[in-house]
C-alpha cells in the first residue's frame, strides 16, 4: 500500500558472480535478515524486505506470519503495536513506523517472498538492475509454502549502531599507494555521509592523499574495499558495489563489521583499525 522511502526484495544474495561483473548484492545487514526468517519458520536463506527508514505499509491477502528486525521500528498491525513475530489474517494491515535507531528494517513472511530468481537469487541489485524492481504501491508478493514453524521469543533487540564506528581494516592491496597508511587511516576522523547508498558508504572527513601519480589499471573489488578517489574521501564498498575498479583500495574492512556499515545513518562517526 505504501512503500516509504525504499523497500527492496532481498535474500543472502548472489556471490559468485564477479567474473561476469555481477555483484553480490543481497541484504546489507544478513544477520538481521536471517533472524526474522528464523521467527517466521523459513530457511535463512528465504527472501523477505528491506525496508529504509520504514513507511512501509502492508496489507495481507492471506493468513501469514510476519517479522520485523534490525533497525529499532514501530510495528502496527490495524493500528495497533505488536512485537514480532506477528499472525496476520486476510485484511490485515502491517505498517512500520520511522525507526529509532538504524537505517534499516528486515521483514519475514512465512514461506518467504517467491518471485523468480535471477542467478540464483530474488535480491534487488540497485547498481546492474538484476532482480526485481523496488517496491512500488499496488504491488502483490507471491509467498512460497511454509516450511517451518514459527519461534517466539521473550525480548527481540534492535540492532543497536554505536555513536562511533570502529571499523578492522586489514591493509591492501594498495596501501602502499601511500605514505605511512597504518598511521594516517588510524589518526583519521570521518562520518558517514549523506550521500551513502547500497552501493557504497561514502565519508567526509580525512582526505587521504595518494603519494604517488598516474593511473592504476582496473582491478577486482569485493565487499568491504575501502577504495580512496582523487578528491581522498574514502568509500567502503557495500553488497551492490561494482565488481571492478580504478583507484587504489588502502583496506578492507572486516566481514563482521559490514551489517553495521548497513544500518550507520548519516553523520555516524567512523574510526578505522589498521591490521596486517
Amino acid at each position: 500500500m505504501r512503500t516509504g522511502p525504499q523497500a527492496l526484495v532481498q535474500d543472502l544474495g548472489r556471490p559468485g558472480y564477479a567474473h561476469l561483473g555481477v555483484p553480490p548484492s543481497g541484504a546489507l545487514d544478513q544477520p538481521s535478515l536471517r533472524l526474522a526468517n528464523r521467527l517466521v519458520g523459513n530457511p535463512d536463506h528465504a527472501a523477505g524486505l528491506e525496508v529504509l527508514l520504514g513507511g512501509l505499509h502492508l496489507r495481507a491477502d492471506t493468513a501469514c506470519t510476519v517479522a520485523v528486525t534490525g533497525a529499532g521500528t514501530p510495528t502496527l498491525v490495524n493500528g495497533v503495536h505488536r512485537d514480532s513475530p506477528i499472525h496476520l489474517r486476510p485484511g490485515d494491515e502491517l505498517a512500520l513506523g520511522t525507526p529509532a535507531t538504524g537505517l534499516r528494517a528486515y521483514v519475514a513472511v512465512s514461506g518467504g517472498v517467491a518471485r523468480d530468481p535471477e542467478l540464483g537469487s530474488q535480491a534487488t541489485d540497485l547498481l546492474s538492475g538484476i532482480g526485481p524492481a523496488p517496491l512500488r504501491p499496488h504491488d502483490v508478493l507471491p509467498l512460497g509454502t511454509p516450511t517451518g514453524i514459527p519461534t517466539g521469543v521473550d525480548v527481540l533487540v534492535p540492532v543497536h549502531v554505536p555513536d562511533v564506528l570502529d571499523l578492522p581494516l586489514l591493509l591492501g592491496p594498495r596501501d602502499d599507494w601511500f605514505d605511512d597508511p597504518a598511521t594516517r587511516l588510524r589518526q583519521g576522523r570521518w562520518t558517514v555521509s549523506d550521500r551513502s547508498n547500497r552501493v557504497g558508504l561514502r565519508l567526509d572527513g580525512t582526505a587521504l592523499r595518494s603519494a604517488r601519480t598516474g593511473e592504476l589499471p582496473s582491478e577486482g573489488l569485493v565487499t568491504g574495499a575501502v577504495q580512496v578517489p582523487k578528491d581522498g574521501l574514502p568509500v567502503i564498498f557495500l553488497a551492490d558495489h561494482p565488481t571492478t575498479g580504478g583507484y587504489p583500495v588502502i583496506g578492507v574492512v572486516a566481514r563482521e563489521a559490514l551489517p553495521l556499515l548497513g544500518q550507520a545513518r548519516p553523520g555516524t562517526a567512523v574510526r578505522f583499525r589498521p591490521q596486517g
